[in-house]
């Protein structure tokens, strides 16, 4: 069975790709990034989520030898000119300060009115070869930002997002139910034929 890396250490993605391949049809053995602990921490330095999502598959496939896969996602406000985007897991000045990052945004729209609340989750998923070949594909969850957190599910911004056609936020949908409509699992169905083709 051939192996393909994930370029993250965090159990909770591999088991959503995983699913998701598995879906698709594809036999593979996926792996996180914690399998291979010399695998150095990549600077996510490029300027749009499939430039970081190439960095850290290129950087993975180029240490192991292996194909590997990444993925770069974030919150996109239209009134925000699509801030957070690619500083969304630091908006605060902290990476991954969930709470911090939440706060600050609403304190940024507090006096933004419901029909000018905008926003859309975007993921970008690269997929990249031993042998130098890459492909990017993207997915985006659109819906409008809630005044106050609800939910407790998910991570991130999902407690304020509200998909079109939902009356939930991202956060109080159930794990199959998000996976089903997000960006994330857009991006890496997307990916699958993808990998199915330059995989086998």
């Amino acid at each position: 069975m051939k192996r393909l890396i994930l370029a993250t250490r965090n159990a909770n993605k591999v088991t959503e790709l995983r699913a998701i391949l598995t879906a698709a049809g594809l036999s593979l053995e996926l792996v996180g990034a914690d399998a291979y602990p010399e695998i150095p921490d990549v600077k996510e330095t490029g300027v749009t989520f499939a430039e970081n999502a190439l960095l850290k598959a290129r950087t993975l496939a180029d240490t192991t030898g292996l194909p590997a896969v990444a993925d770069d996602s974030g919150l996109c406000v239209d009134v925000l000119g699509g801030a957070p985007g690619i500083f969304s897991a630091r908006w605060a000045g902290r990476h991954g300060d969930d709470r911090a990052n939440l706060d600050l945004l609403l304190a940024q729209l507090s006096d933004i009115s419901d029909e000018h609340r905008g926003a859309y989750f975007a993921c970008a998923a690269a997929l990249a070869l031993p042998d130098g070949t890459e492909r990017v594909v993207e997915g985006r969850l659109t819906g409008t930002l809630r005044q106050t957190p609800a939910g407790s599910g998910g991570f991130g911004y999902d407690p304020i997002l509200q998909p079109d056609g939902e009356t939930r936020t991202c956060a109080e949908l159930t794990a199959d139910e998000k996976n089903a409509i997000s960006h994330r699992g857009q991006a890496f169905r997307a990916l699958a034929p993808v990998v199915r083709e330059l995989l086998g």
